[in-house]
């Protein structure tokens, strides 16, 4: 074996389309040429990296090792160049994520500007909805990554935290506790409440919340259950009850007076928003672009 592990950019490229035509085409190689640079890597390191089936490719446990690896030679490669002062290839293409509402109204633009500035090239597709949805939309492939309220729970699930939030409660500026300074669970006994539908990550994070107190859901007066952000708050503001919102969804409303956001003193609603991946397959060139904006961009954490 010898010290440096041959052809990574080909294998790359095959594990990203999990095909060797289309690879050889996007490298400009005959596909033969791909696949004998596939063998020769697979003598290299002795083990095989593709599982081959009914003429389709898929890559083997040993193969997403290697990638993983070979992902961060080859940035350091890309990161070498630049440094030298050498200019780089465009990353171009399309890029599908999907993301929850808290994340998609508030934080995906600003980081999608910022993509827009380095990547000028790539095109996205992005598709909102609630945390549950957005988690099934990447288990099934329909986009590359996702940008949700809560960690993925599945074994498949790659799951980094790159926001803070925190849930608050929300009243209209006429209403009786709108004044206080402390506010405690306690003093929402028989008030109406306002909640996200059952699977989004708000929701869950209230539920956590009450959880670590010793308190359960059923114990409040939940009056009403809706899917829409700006639709609790147009509930709240006519006196329909009050409300458990993301602070990202609250800020302009809380700083024009038109709503009163307050902390719980006895309940700890804070959460991390993340960005999930499928380890089951390799990240486009898009969506490993989108990852090094959200790692580095307005909301990453130290």
């Amino acid at each position: 074996m010898n010290g440096e592990i041959p052809h990574l950019e080909t294998f790359c490229k095959a594990a990203e389309l999990l095909n060797f035509t289309a690879a050889a085409e996007a490298l400009s190689l005959t596909q033969a040429a791909v696949s004998q640079r596939i063998r020769a890597l697979e003598d290299d390191v002795g083990v095989s990296l593709f599982d081959r089936q009914s003429g389709r490719v898929f890559l083997s446990a040993q193969g997403q090792i290697l990638n993983e690896f070979a992902q961060r030679i080859l940035q350091l490669h890309r990161q070498a160049r630049a440094a030298l002062g050498q200019s780089l290839p465009e990353v171009e293409g399309e890029l599908r994520l999907a993301a929850s509402t808290v994340p998609a109204e508030h934080l995906l633009p600003a980081l999608l500007q910022s993509l827009q500035k380095r990547f000028p090239k790539i095109h996205v597709a992005a598709t909102v909805g609630d945390s549950d949805a957005v988690l099934l939309w990447l288990e099934t492939g329909k986009v590359s990554l996702a940008l949700v309220g809560r960690p993925g729970a599945a074994a498949w699930a790659d799951s980094k935290p790159f926001a803070r939030d925190h849930l608050v409660l929300v009243l209209p500026p006429e209403h009786q506790l709108a004044k206080r300074a402390k506010i405690r669970l306690e003093d929402l006994a028989g008030e109406s409440l306002i909640l996200r539908e059952k699977g989004s990550a708000s929701r869950a994070c209230f539920e956590a919340g009450l959880d670590a107190r010793g308190r359960k859901l059923d114990e409040l007066r939940v009056s009403l259950e809706l899917g829409s952000n700006e639709a609790i708050k147009e509930a709240v503001l006519r006196g329909a009850g009050l409300a458990f919102l993301s602070a990202f969804t609250v800020r302009h409303d809380s700083e024009t007076g038109r709503l009163v956001s307050l902390t719980i003193a006895d309940l700890e609603l804070t959460r991390d928003l993340y960005v999930v991946t499928d380890r089951r397959r390799v990240l486009p060139p898009p969506a490993r672009a989108f990852l090094e904006v959200v790692e580095s961009g307005p909301f990453a954490r130290a």
